[in-house]
């Protein structure tokens, strides 16, 4: 070494000295990373060669783990220590919280590690086996939807491929149909003479297609399969479910079978995984109903209660109006049975029979999480009524749903279960009633001749609305729609589905007549209109008259 300096002559001595210098290099980072880790009061540690177990690395997902640069590198179930680039992240505190957490309060520490650490611990998530899905009894695939959406524009096309195509794609193609045609269920029902096929759109049952009643066993043992059911029993009601993944989305398919005379009937069910809740201005609500409603919901407490048979639409008006109310200052929370759509930002709760989870006592817990608003999915006893009501007496605001079959009906439903007047009456900020009623088709709209005493009926009812509603109707100048059918509507004439209601606020002659106790829904009924109020089957009529719906279609649903 002369001249004090270090002379390589060969190709091993070079690579060797390299790899010695890079050590040093290496050595000297991890004692400034020990003595930042001490300034920052954080413990370090080196995990080279440091050995982790699969389920311990796997304590944090390897996507959070790159994204944080962070490793847990002990996990006995009573101890919990993670390792991060970055200690001071509030990402890692929180990660290793949620570890904590599912180690039923583990003890738990942050040591700092170098980047040259994170590199050697993460490599081990490499190693780790690739776990497939193991799909259970038989799928759907995608692909054969997609042919038969295809395939199939109308009724008429599916009731010529239907009887054309095997037996074990009979159900595809049928769900297939439903999908394009926006059914809500797929009735499939042996008979004596062949199989039944019926969808329901817009809330009406269609007859789409019939089968040989031969090809019943096969029919039902491939829905069965599908939905893990068992074959050999068919004399008992049955309940299975299975789901159909598509590239932007899912459907889960609910499917019920009960026995009948010929056989079994089955439903099927489509829930459609990306159907979002309508928005509040778009629910059908029109003139003073809107208005009343829309200041109804912004008080800060009360009771808002709508009303109507199973399927009329209760629950997307209160969705309607939770996407209204949803903000960042305003703490939403539901109690639902089941949660039917994902709504982002709402605190959203399903019941559970099976562990005692009801609407009562799940009431009572949401009143300790200090929301500003309730949505209660359905008032179905005392208990649940009382909580309800004392929690809008008591600074929030309750929505909720009663099975009556007008708004007038729903005071005198509260007090059949035990309500007590005193607390109801200043507890109720209004009751909806509401009904469904389909769309006409724009595509083949047609204007509609009434018969004269249809005719007679529709004035007496739009004659009969009060002046204090704000609506103005000329009774001699009337003129209706229909739809005349077209392969858009699947020749049914109707398109879609709009909301009709009537809206009931409380007022001092109403507040009056429920303490007094002498109540009576045709009292409530009356007083309502009196102040205003536009009946369902009047709103109906409007809407009629706006061209949206018929008037036989508004007869049928509200009368």
């Amino acid at each position: 070494m002369p001249n004090g300096k270090i002379q390589i002559t060969g190709a091993k001595e070079k690579e060797a000295f390299e790899e010695k210098m890079k050590d040093i290099a290496q050595k000297a980072k991890e004692k400034e990373v020990a003595a930042q880790a001490a300034s920052l009061g954080f413990p370090y540690l080196d995990l080279v060669g440091f050995p982790i177990g699969p389920e311990t690395i796997t304590s944090i997902p390897k996507e959070i783990s790159a994204q944080l640069k962070a490793v847990c590198f002990l996990n006995t179930g009573e101890e919990v220590r993670v390792g991060a680039v970055d200690p001071q992240n509030a990402e890692v505190k929180e990660i290793l919280f949620q570890i904590q957490e599912r180690s039923h309060g583990a003890g738990g520490a942050i040591y700092m590690i170098s980047e040259r650490s994170f590199a050697a611990a993460f490599k081990l998530y490499e190693a780790l086996p690739v776990i497939k899905k193991i799909v259970k009894g038989v799928t759907i695939p995608e692909a054969d939807l997609q042919k038969f959406q295809k395939e199939v524009k109308s009724f008429k096309d599916l009731q010529t491929r239907v009887t054309g195509v095997p037996v074990t794609e009979v159900v595809t193609l049928l769900i297939a149909s439903g999908m394009n045609s926006d059914a809500s269920d797929i009735h499939v029902e042996a008979g004596e003479s062949g199989i039944v096929v019926r969808f329901r759109l817009d809330g009406v049952l269609n007859v789409v297609a019939t089968l040989p009643a031969d090809l019943w066993p096969k029919v039902i043992s491939r829905i069965k399969l599908l939905s893990a059911l068992k074959l050999n029993i068919t004399d008992r009601p049955q309940d299975g479910r299975f789901t159909i993944f598509l590239t932007n989305d899912k459907i889960d398919v609910r499917v019920s079978t009960i026995p009948t005379a010929y056989g079994e009937s089955v439903v099927m069910r489509l829930l459609r995984g990306k159907v979002s809740a309508a928005k509040f201005e778009n629910l059908g609500l029109r003139g003073r109903a809107f208005e009343i409603l829309a200041k109804e919901i912004e008080r800060p407490n009360g009771m808002i209660i709508t009303t109507g048979p199973t399927g009329s639409g209760k629950t997307t008006t209160l969705y309607g109006i939770l996407l209204k109310l949803n903000s960042p200052e305003t703490k939403i929370i539901t109690l639902e049975d089941p949660v039917e759509y994902k709504l982002e930002g709402i605190n959203q709760s399903q019941i559970d029979h099976s562990k005692e989870y009801t609407f009562a006592k799940g009431l009572r817990s949401i009143l300790r999480q200090d929301p500003d608003v309730i949505m209660v999915g359905e008032m179905r006893d005392l208990e649940t009524s009382e909580t309800a009501i004392q929690a809008a007496l008591t600074g929030h605001l309750v929505l909720s749903t009663i099975h009556t079959n007008s708004a007038s009906g729903a005071v005198p439903r509260f007090l059949s279960m035990g309500v007590k007047p005193f607390l109801l009456a200043p507890a109720l900020n209004a009751v909806i009633g509401q009904r469904l009623v389909r769309k006409i088709c724009q595509e083949c709209k047609i204007e509609d001749k009434l018969a004269s005493e249809t005719m007679e009926r529709v004035k007496e009812l739009l004659g009969a609305i009060s002046e204090k509603s704000g609506e103005k109707v000329d009774l001699k100048k009337l003129k209706f729609w229909k739809g005349s059918g077209c392969q858009m509507c699947g020749n049914l004439g109707f398109k879609g589905r709009v909301g009709i209601y009537e809206i009931m606020q409380m007022t001092k002659e109403i507040e009056k007549v429920i303490l007094s106790g002498e109540i009576s829904e045709y009292k409530m009924q009356e007083l309502a209109v009196e102040n205003g109020m536009v009946t369902m089957v009047q709103d109906g009529l409007l809407k009629a008259l706006d061209g949206i719906t018929s008037v036989d279609e508004v007869f049928r649903t509200a009368e």
